[in-house]
């Protein structure tokens, strides 16, 4: 087994592997690599708020002001000891000292304490703040610049310009309001209440996102990295070859189904593609997929693991906050699309691996499955027991993620003790292991979780403008551009979420998109006669923003890939982008056929027919896209893809236009669908059969 497992990193190319790994670093752990004893400074803060976030549904009980502001402070200050004003190394006396990265310098050190200092302002006097309430005082007003501009310029240092630049030209906006076009002119507001409302009150910075960061978010993240550090990642790439290595296309399905179990626990598109990619993307290249291709299977299914419940990356609390419905209300709505989306994207790898005439891996090359299996078993405890305390006790997410970290910690410690007993080693030693890993999992989770937090702080700037009377404007400047239209309302919605998600991480796009446009598009449809439920809306926001990760030519998930893979970054990122089409029509499908969200559906017979057609749906979009089923399709075969897929995810609609009522309508325009799809595949055998022949 150990010599399979070699065999699956052999042909990683080094170079490749340690530039992703540099871009992971940059975007979550920060650029700064600190020498000496100040080495531990970072992973100490890093740790110590890993701590305080375990303790909170444990054992302390704090004031929700008080918990947003102390984990902004910790979120704040990492930040700016991660990462240095400028990105690339400068030459010269001042921009040199503002570049260096093998220490802190002192003007690290006190950035950072002012930092920390404007965060927890409002935690410090927050009595006082309270009763003057819309009437701060001088030092009120300063703090409150202070942590605007130190806040900017963390989001700046850590997700790079666009949510800095996005969130000013909101604040600039809330000032000249008067002075804009007439379709533009808002009333504006004096400086005192600007900073009343976004520094000083829970309407702004403080808001909901930063509540659902620091009550449940950093949880998950902290149960996501513990797994990983203890090898969670690399079983589930071993399983994943186990399962499906023999089939055609073997590895890139198996790089399909790794990134799902990852995902499900990591809210990293990033990570997720180095994690994964590591070992898939080589393994594809070997079983003869072009490079190119076996890097843009690696993004879509890492970008799409973001779509996989309990996390979502990071979205699903931050949802159900929104929409006040209970947190697996929420998973529960978006378990269909995420899972036949997947399905579809594995596939996707089929068809891929059918046209270009690949095989699957050879038996020697394969890890055997029930030894695999049983060795990393202790990795789905925690995740089977995470399951059970959300769905089967219902406790909060909060707690049901603090108890799955103890019982991980736990299978650590009894891991390397077992471990230790069958290699002859000292326990001490053992539980020296397991206490490197519990600390390098508290150093990760809280590195990872400083851009997050940084995010939804300065999304929060957005959102606060916008609770000002900004709301309405937006509505009516929507409407305006759309002419009324509810089809163009969701496309310059999408439009939108691609182009902020390029520069934005998915979290931060949800937030700032759902503040502008969730409820615009509620409003606008239900003028324009379409009603349907707040999540949907939501949901369709979400979607554009993860496809927004591989949306050339930003996509950093992308770039990871393509340095691995060996290959071209944008044409490893269009052709990602062509995979994750199918995720683009999903969401304007649900917003017309809230079936796919299982809303107001209670039979699990009427679930499952859902689940069936649309898995069919999607199968039939991927053949339309790639132009390409058994064998290359014709015009006609086209056209009868293109309303296949229409139908099934559209019955109710195509029922209605047939007359065929609303009772068996729907069921009988499934039926029908199938089965012409059905019919292309058996129009397309013989085709296929004298093309092996002609190939043989």
């Amino acid at each position: 087994m150990a010599e399979k497992e070699v065999e699956l990193n052999v042909e990683a190319p080094e170079e490749g592997i340690a530039k992703a790994q540099e871009l992971v670093k940059a975007s979550e752990e920060g650029l700064k690599s600190v020498k000496g004893p100040a080495r531990w400074l970072v992973p100490c803060i890093a740790a110590a708020w890993s701590l305080f976030q375990l303790a909170l549904p444990s054992v302390l009980i704090l004031n929700a002001v008080y918990i947003r502001a102390i984990h902004l402070a910790f979120a704040i200050v990492l930040v700016f000891l991660s990462y240095p004003m400028f990105k690339k190394v400068r030459k010269g006396k001042i921009f040199g000292y503002f570049s260096v990265r093998d220490r802190f310098t002192l003007f690290d050190y006190v950035v950072a304490i002012l930092a920390a200092a404007s965060a927890l302002y409002i935690a410090y006097d927050y009595t006082g703040i309270s009763g003057r309430m819309g009437a701060p005082n001088t030092l009120d007003i300063v703090m409150g610049v202070m942590l605007l501009v130190l806040l900017l310029e963390a989001a700046r240092r850590s997700l790079g310009p666009a949510l800095p630049i996005v969130a000013i030209a909101f604040i600039l906006y809330s000032f000249y309001g008067p002075y804009m076009p007439d379709i533009l002119a808002f009333k504006g507001v004096s400086l005192n209440r600007f900073i009343g409302q976004i520094t000083m009150s829970t309407e702004g910075i403080y808001g909901i996102p930063l509540d659902v960061s620091a009550t449940i978010v950093f949880l998950f993240v902290l149960f996501g990295a513990m797994l990983e550090k203890a090898g969670a990642g690399e079983y589930f790439v071993h399983l994943a070859f186990s399962v499906l290595g023999r089939f055609r296309g073997g590895p890139a399905k198996a790089a399909v189904l790794a990134s799902g179990l990852t995902g499900l626990v990591s809210g990293s598109s990033i990570a997720n593609v180095v994690t994964t990619g590591t070992f898939t993307i080589p393994l594809m290249k070997r079983t003869g997929y072009p490079d190119y291709i076996a890097a843009s299977v690696e993004v879509a299914c890492s970008t799409n693991g973001q779509l996989m419940p309990p996390i979502m990356g990071a979205a699903a609390f931050i949802i159900a906050e929104y929409c006040n419905m209970p947190y697996i209300e929420v998973v529960k709505v978006a378990f269909i699309p995420a899972i036949i989306s997947y399905i579809a994207l594995m596939y996707i790898t089929h068809v891929e691996a059918t046209r270009l005439g690949l095989k699957g891996m050879k038996k020697e090359d394969i890890p055997p499955f029930w030894s695999t299996f049983f060795k990393g078993l202790h990795y789905i405890i925690p995740l089977i027991f995470l399951v059970y305390e959300l769905v089967v006790l219902r406790h909060s997410p909060a707690l049901a993620a603090f108890y799955a970290i103890i019982v991980l910690v736990a299978l650590i410690i009894i891991q390397n003790l077992i471990q230790a007993k069958k290699h002859g080693i000292s326990l001490g030693l053992a539980l020296k292991d397991a206490g490197e890993i519990v600390w390098n999992s508290l150093v990760s989770g809280g590195k990872s979780m400083m851009g997050i937090g940084v995010a939804v702080a300065a999304a929060g700037i957005i959102v606060g403008v916008v609770t000002m009377g900004l709301g309405g404007i937006i509505t009516e400047v929507i409407d305006t551009i759309a002419q009324g239209n509810f089809v163009a309302i969701l496309v310059i919605t999408a439009i939108a979420s691609l182009i902020l998600g390029m520069g934005l991480p998915t979290t931060a796009t949800y937030i700032v998109l759902a503040s502008l446009t969730a409820n615009v598009i509620v409003t606008l449809g239900a003028k324009a006669g379409v009603v349907f439920p707040l999540v949907a809306a939501h949901l369709f926001v979400f979607f554009f923003g993860i496809i927004a990760d591989d949306t050339p030519p930003v996509g950093l998930a992308a770039y990871a890939a393509a340095a691995i893979a060996g290959s071209d970054p944008i044409k490893t990122g269009v052709k990602g982008f062509s995979y994750d089409i199918r995720t683009a029509i999903l969401p304007f499908m649900f917003m017309y056929n809230t079936d796919l969200l299982l809303i107001n559906i209670h039979s699990i017979w009427h679930a499952a027919w859902i689940f069936f057609t649309s898995t069919v749906a999607m199968f039939a979009f991927a053949n339309l896209t790639l132009n390409y089923f058994l064998v290359r399709n014709r015009i006609y075969e086209f056209i009868l893809l293109g309303a296949v897929t229409f139908a099934l995810l559209r019955p109710k609609y195509v029922a209605s236009v047939f007359d065929l009522g609303k009772g068996w309508g729907p069921f009988l325009v499934g039926l029908v669908g199938i089965i012409i799809y059905a019919l292309i595949y058996l129009m397309q055998k013989p085709r296929a059969r004298a093309a092996e022949a002609a190939q043989a």
